[in-house]
This record gives C-alpha cells, sequence and structure tokens, in this order.
C-alpha cells in the first residue's frame, strides 16, 4: 500500500479555497433582469443602473461560479441551460419577496403613508383631480402618488397600489368595485353650428376626428365601423384628452365621454349618449390589500364622490 505523503494533509484546505460564494439577491436580480430584457441595456434599465455596471456584475457572477451564463451574440443575450435555471430560481424568489411586501403593507392600522395609484389623464383632468384635492384635505397623513397611463399597471406586481380605470370587464384577480358607468356621446366646436339632435348620417359629412389603435377602443371601433364614419375621418390620435383639444381647434367632430367634453364652453353635445359605447367606471386593488386602510378610505372616499356625480357622468339627454 502506497504511504501517504505530506501533501495530502494539505487538500482540504486547497478545497476550501476553491468553494464558491454563494450568489446573493442582487446578483440574482441582474441574472433575470438581463433574461428578461435579452440584453444588458435593457437590463441597465430595468435595474436603473449604467450599462458598464451590469456587465461588471455578470462577469463577476460567472466567475464565481465557474460557468457562463449567457451567450453573446449581436442579437443580444440569451441565457445557456444554468442560466435558465437561475434565472427561473429568481423569478421564484422575486415573486416571494412582492408576496412578502404585500402582506407586510396589509398590516398597516392608520390611514397614512403613500398610494401609488394610476389612472388616464382623460378622467384626471375631468373627474379625479377635484375630488383628490378633496381626499387629500380630509387625509392629509396619505400621499397619492398618481401615473397616467392608457395601459392597465400590473398591480399584482406592485407596479400600482390601486387603479381607477374604464372598464367593461376587469381583471378577475384583482378586487374591484363598480363606482359608475360612463356615458359617452359625439361632440363638435360651436362655429360648426351644428343642430343637437340630428341623426348620425347626416353628420357624415363632416370632418371627424378618429382614435388611434393604441387607443384600444374597440367598441367605437365598431361604432364608426358601422354608421360609415371612418371615411370621414380627417385626424386620428390616441388620447381622449387630445381629441377635446382637435375639438377645440375646430378640427371635426368626435365621440368623448360626456364628464370630459360636456363641460366645455366651446364645445356642444350633438347626440343623446351612445348605449353601445357605455362603459363602467372601476376602482381595483390586489387582494392582498384589502387590509391597508389608506387604501380602503380612498376606495370608500372615492365611491361616494364619483357616485354623487352618476348624471354627469352618464351623461344629459338632448330632450
Amino acid at each position: 500500500m502506497q504511504k501517504r505523503t505530506g501533501k495530502l494533509s494539505k487538500q482540504p484546505s486547497a478545497i476550501k479555497q476553491k468553494t464558491r460564494s454563494h450568489l446573493a439577491w442582487n446578483d440574482f436580480k441582474i441574472i433575470l433582469a438581463i433574461a428578461n430584457a435579452g440584453s444588458l441595456s435593457g437590463a441597465s434599465r430595468a435595474l436603473g443602473v449604467s450599462h458598464a455596471t451590469v456587465f461588471r456584475r455578470l462577469g463577476d457572477i460567472e466567475q464565481r461560479l465557474g460557468v457562463t451564463l449567457f451567450e453573446r451574440s449581436r442579437t443580444g443575450y440569451r441565457p445557456t441551460l444554468a442560466g435558465e435555471e437561475l434565472a427561473d430560481t429568481a423569478k421564484i424568489m422575486d415573486e416571494a419577496a412582492l408576496a412578502a411586501e404585500r402582506k407586510v403593507a396589509g398590516r398597516d392600522l392608520e390611514p397614512s403613508g403613500e398610494i401609488w395609484t394610476t389612472t388616464t389623464d382623460s378622467l384626471l383632468m375631468g373627474l379625479l383631480t377635484p375630488i383628490f384635492t378633496q381626499f387629500r384635505r380630509k387625509y392629509p397623513s396619505i400621499v397619492l402618488d398618481v401615473a397616467i397611463s392608457n395601459q392597465l399597471f400590473n398591480l399584482t406586481r406592485r407596479e400600482a397600489d390601486v387603479a381607477i380605470r374604464p372598464s367593461h370587464r376587469p381583471p378577475e384577480n384583482l378586487i374591484g368595485r363598480p363606482l359608475a358607468t360612463i356615458g359617452q356621446a359625439v361632440y363638435a366646436h360651436r362655429s360648426f353650428g351644428l343642430t343637437p339632435g340630428a341623426p348620425i348620417e347626416t353628420l357624415a359629412n363632416q370632418p371627424w376626428i378618429g382614435a388611434g389603435p393604441r387607443l384600444q377602443d374597440l367598441a367605437l371601433d365598431q361604432w364608426m365601423d358601422s354608421n360609415e364614419l371612418k371615411a370621414a375621418c380627417v385626424y386620428r390620435v390616441d388620447t381622449l384628452v387630445s381629441i377635446l383639444s382637435a375639438i377645440r381647434a375646430g378640427m371635426g367632430l368626435a365621440v368623448l365621454p360626456c364628464y370630459l367634453a360636456g363641460d366645455d364652453p366651446d364645445t356642444i353635445q350633438l347626440t343623446d349618449p351612445i348605449p353601445e359605447l357605455e362603459y363602467g367606471l372601476w376602482f381595483l386593488m390586489h387582494p392582498d390589500l384589502r387590509g391597508v386602510a389608506r387604501t380602503h378610505v380612498l376606495m370608500d372616499f372615492l365611491t361616494e364622490a364619483v357616485r354623487a356625480q352618476k348624471q354627469r357622468l352618464a351623461g344629459p339627454l338632448l330632450r
């Protein structure tokens, strides 16, 4: 039997030196961001750090692990098998962190702190700003942080705490409360000299303003098509506030929510609210936030204030 040499006695310390460092949560965030974006520049924007920082940290992670996590090419960064495994683990960790954050937020007992709120520009302009002002006076310890977008933010991922949005069918995974029914009618500038109550078919020879495709209003698109008004469109734009601006400038006729255009002194309502273009206004939040006091006081306050304007929101009849 061969005699043991003294060199073997140093083996445990050598193995210890080669043992890799454990990955930290920030390492997993880097891997997940690159996997999601497919590039270092996209990951840097998502993480709010520089391109050089992401490059350096990825190199450090790969060096510590002794394995390549992403294949580099002209088209971007594609995860290797090892990269996919770590990215999948990072997704699980991220979801767990978000769930823990929601549960901690749900322990609030006092109506104070920040509420991340998302809504549309037209709702903020035509309805919500005065209500938010009254809310702030009643609850001065609550700060409203409002994000304006025509797209529904992902409440599950805490891109916002609550959403106040028009919807025909809100997502089933969210807690929703219907606030009111929004009516829409045809409006024009007074300078057109048109008579309210005229049949739609008599207005087809007028210039019209249409909703751009990014507004994603399928019901309005179908209504315009069925009334043969698409050919009369001389201008399209993808926000309701911009459509109102075009009406004010005398560019043409357009369909708008009654709460937005009805109070404008330079516009006239040409039709009754159009039944097939009605939609609901909803207050939405994630189920994990149902126990947050500040969220509930906002929901209750908005419910009362919005429903008090029920007739204005539904729109007036011309006769």
